[in-house]
């Protein structure tokens, strides 16, 4: 499966898609406009081990809600990131097997290379 979970209006999305070979045998799901679902989700947990891993915690909403200052347990972060599409450490780049999750340099150009070959 080739698949990436983004959002449209995200700038550093659309700079990484744009990086991403064969872009067209992926599959695009705008978390925005089409959610994740639970099935989703969990999906996803089971390859990167932690929901935490998926979570962001740049997204204004963790600042302005207090959460930075909770001890928040992996299904805190599970129902967060299925309340609120923000909550979701984007992009995330699916590659048969593999999981991408984030948009640090190191990250990307991993999936880059799982997506050459």
């Amino acid at each position: 499966m080739r698949k990436i979970y983004y959002l449209s209006s995200c700038d550093t999305c659309k700079r990484i898609l744009g990086q991403i070979p064969a872009l067209e045998t992926f599959e695009l799901q705008d978390i925005k406009k089409n959610p994740l679902t639970v099935t989703q989700l969990e999906e996803l947990y089971a390859v990167v081990g932690s929901y935490e891993k998926l979570f962001n915690k740049r997204a204004q909403l963790y600042k302005s809600r207090g959460l930075k200052e909770q001890q928040l347990e992996e299904e805190d972060y599970k129902e967060l990131i299925l309340e609120q599409y923000t909550f979701l450490n984007r992009p995330v780049i699916v590659i048969d097997q593999a999981v991408f999750v984030g948009n640090s340099k190191k990250v990307v150009e991993e999936a880059i290379e799982k997506a050459t070959k």
